[in-house]
Formats: C-alpha cells, structure tokens, sequence
C-alpha cells in the first residue's frame, strides 16, 4: 500500500458531538478467501477497528449486499454479475456478508446500514437517520477507495456533509486507484473533504 497523496489535517474545527464514524463496507465479502478479497483491508482493519472502539456508540457501518439472483440484478448490474455469478447470494455463503469479527463485536451499539449499490445513499434511509440525529460531519473509513468510499463521498458532499477521510484506514485492491483517488479527494474537494491520519483524528474527535 502506498500513500503518494498528502494528508490535509483536519482544517476546519474538531470534529464534536455532530459527528459520526461512516465505516465502508469492511465485510468478509472483502476479505480472505473471497473473489473479491481487498488484500489491504487486513492492513487498515486495526486501524479502523480502533476507531470503532473508541466511538461505538457513533460509529455506523454499511454492508454491501448482492442481489438474491441474477435476475434480480438490473441495468449493467446484470452484466456484472454475470461476470461473477458466486457472489449472487443463492450461492454466496451468508457468513461472508457479516462484518469483520473486530467490528461486528461494537455491534450494538455501533449501527448497521444494506445497501444494493456502491452508494449508501440510494433509499433515503442513511441521510434521514442521520439529519434526525442532527449529524453534520462524517468520519469516513473503509474500502475501496476509489469504488464505495468515492460513491459514499461524493455522495455525502452533495448533501452538505462535512466529510473527514481517514487517510490509514481506507483501503482498495489497487495502489493506482488508491492513489489517484486520494489525490482527487486532497486537490479537487479541498473545502468539503479533509484528510487526516488516524492519530490527528483520535486527538481531535473528543466527543
């Protein structure tokens, strides 16, 4: 794993008690053994679990959930799981869709959201609960860097999030991608996304 692109810091404020650690996707579906095992997640996972531990109670996790059967997939879905039909979850073992065990452990009362696609956003459910719990700021980590975290971040940024990046706890398949995407994240969204490494946000995120 290389990290070319250089960390921000956390710029405008301490994150507080309007903040929430969005963990992305950190399942066996990414781990081990899997098609589509991430092999950097072992590496981030302590870092991201130490996080969790130090805000379960404001740490939310999303999973990323396969269609029951090919014909449930629609659109260019259907084409890409044509491409991997052992991860359609008729054949898929069910214990690969729960998270890490480091992280299923601060569930509750760490919260969990599905979600079909790349982006959290797709129901409406994630943004309700949070703008009812009156959160303003998100604390990202998780994978792939340039795949689901850059679908959970544009996403956030067009709802007016304050987006924090964890810049040694997100993880991809792909040094490349990695660090395009970490550079686009530090160069092109420099008011609405920071980059901070773990230690910077521990120190700061007291709430």
């Amino acid at each position: 794993m290389t990290a070319t692109a250089p960390t921000t810091g956390i710029r405008f404020g301490s994150p507080g008690a309007e903040a929430v650690h969005l963990c992305v996707d950190m399942q066996r579906l990414f781990g081990p053994g899997s098609p589509w095992a991430v092999p950097w997640m072992e590496k981030v996972l302590p870092a991201v679990a130490e996080l969790a531990a130090a805000h379960a109670a404001r740490t939310i996790f999303t999973r990323f959930i396969p269609p029951a059967d090919g014909d449930a997939a629609f659109g260019s879905w259907a084409r890409y799981y044509a491409a991997w039909p052992q991860m359609l979850r008729d054949r898929l073992p069910a214990e690969w869709l729960e998270l890490a065990p480091p992280l299923a452990r601060h569930v509750p009362p760490a919260r969990v959201f599905d979600k079909p696609l790349y982006s959290p956003w797709h129901d409406g459910g994630l943004d309700g609960f949070l703008r009812k719990a009156g959160i303003s700021t998100l604390i990202v980590t998780g994978g792939e860097t340039e795949v689901c975290v850059l679908a959970t971040v544009l996403g956030a940024i067009d709802r007016g999030y304050r987006v924090i990046l964890v810049a040694d706890a997100v993880c991809s398949s792909a040094d490349p991608g990695h660090d395009a995407a970490m550079r686009i994240y530090d160069t092109r969204f420099g008011q609405q996304i920071e980059t901070a490494p773990l230690a910077e946000l521990l120190d700061r995120w007291r709430a």
